[in-house]
């Protein structure tokens, strides 16, 4: 593409912040210490989880760089930096969470391929950019479409990105038309994220926003945008990136059973606390995050102090000093909440979080339950031990 570029190799790739920390340097895949993710209702972008499947592409010549939209339509259209940025400017607070979040301790139940993510490969950030419903209507596809006059039912994004597990294509995915269309989704092509320019990590100039559905749909460094009449055929929508029983194995799988992940359930984890901890007994505040997919508020969090034998309700909140209600409009719906909750541990214990969205969903018991070969959605209640000792804490 004019302007764009995807390196063949890694030498080109941005600098990222020391702290992070790195689970894959090739492709680069890096995520925050746990207790930094909630030092802040929106997470700095130096800090936000990086998940890449090749060498970071390149903007050469912004003036040239421009979006092809093809496929069942009347009227494809190339469309510049200039003529989206014409259209009006929206700002969506949004959650996006890889879906192997948490696989590190999937895997400790039985071994499962993919990137060692522990419980940080989520953030949330404020971006910017047009509603995708408002380019599609410049194209002349309505508001609210299910279907376009020549059959295209979904919406693909292809990327300039090149990964092995397209055999050196583009990594693409897509959403459904009526989900694309949909004012009310929110989803965006975004070309700000925090205020400030999208950085390269993050997909500049342009990615897709998809609220409340798991990361791999949010598209960056947007090549063209594809009319289709079925899901996209790529690899991480066909091959990867769907939820299998736990019978399930690399020798008996069958992708084409399983449709592609979309909404991620309801998930919480304690973040002020490590795997294992020593601490003196006494007083600790126990603090994390939680959050449903599709926009589900979150109607409860409880912790345990005690293995999960007894309970309390942590408080919850988004914004410090405004009070959050899951269902109100002041509300972000498509982003995490974070929760609070003061203690008095005299000894080692287990500590135990679990959230429930406005739906009554709750997060299982046991990961074995929801084990899965690709160690997606463990989303089973997060568990976290300490130990009375002499300690810092």
């Amino acid at each position: 593409m004019p302007g764009l570029r995807a390196p063949s190799d890694y030498k080109e790739d941005p600098p990222r912040h020391p702290a992070l920390v790195v689970n894959s340097k090739e492709p680069f895949n890096a995520e925050p210490h746990r207790l930094a993710l909630v030092s802040s209702y929106v997470t700095p972008v130096d800090f936000f989880y990086k998940r890449n499947h090749g060498p970071v592409p390149i903007v050469d010549d912004i003036g040239k760089y421009s979006v092809s939209i093809t496929g069942l339509i009347q009227n494809p259209k190339e469309l510049y930096m200039k003529d989206i940025r014409k259209l009006p400017k929206y700002n969506v607070t949004a959650t996006l969470q890889c879906a192997g979040n948490r696989r590190t301790a999937m895997s400790k139940t039985r071994k499962v391929r993919g990137v060692g993510w522990d419980i940080s490969a989520i953030g949330n950030a404020v971006w910017g950019g047009a509603k995708l419903a408002d380019v599609l209507h410049l194209i002349g596809i309505p508001k609210f479409s299910n279907i376009t006059p020549s059959g295209g039912k979904h919406v693909e994004f292809v990327s300039i990105d090149k990964c092995k597990e397209e055999n050196g294509g583009p990594y693409k995915s897509s959403i459904p038309l009526s989900q694309a269309t949909n004012t009310e989704a929110d989803v965006i092509l975004a070309y700000e994220m925090n205020g400030e320019t999208l950085n390269r990590d993050h997909g500049y100039p342009l990615r897709v926003i998809v609220p409340g559905v798991i990361g791999a749909r949010s598209v960056k460094w947007l090549d063209s945008i594809n009319i289709i009449a079925e899901e996209c055929q790529g690899f991480f929508t066909q091959k990867d990136y769907k939820m299998f029983p736990p019978s399930v194995n690399w020798d008996n799988i069958d992708w084409s059973t399983r449709r592609p992940q979309m909404d991620f359930p309801v998930q919480s984890a304690i973040c002020s606390l490590e795997e294992v901890n020593t601490i003196k007994p006494g007083k600790i505040n126990i603090k994390g995050y939680a959050v449903s997919g599709g926009g589900r508020g979150i109607e409860r969090v409880d912790v345990s102090i005690d293995c999960g034998k007894t309970w309390v309700e942590a408080s919850r909140y988004q914004k410090t000093g405004i009070p959050y209600f899951s269902d109100d409009e002041s509300s972000d719906k498509w982003a995490w909440v974070f929760f609070e909750a003061e203690a008095d541990i005299p000894e080692s214990t287990e500590i135990v979080a679990k959230a429930v969205d406005i739906t009554g969903n709750v997060q299982p018991e046991n990961v074995e339950v929801i084990w899965n070969l690709r160690g997606i959605l463990n989303t089973s209640w997060h568990r976290v031990q300490v130990q009375i000792g002499q300690s810092n804490l």
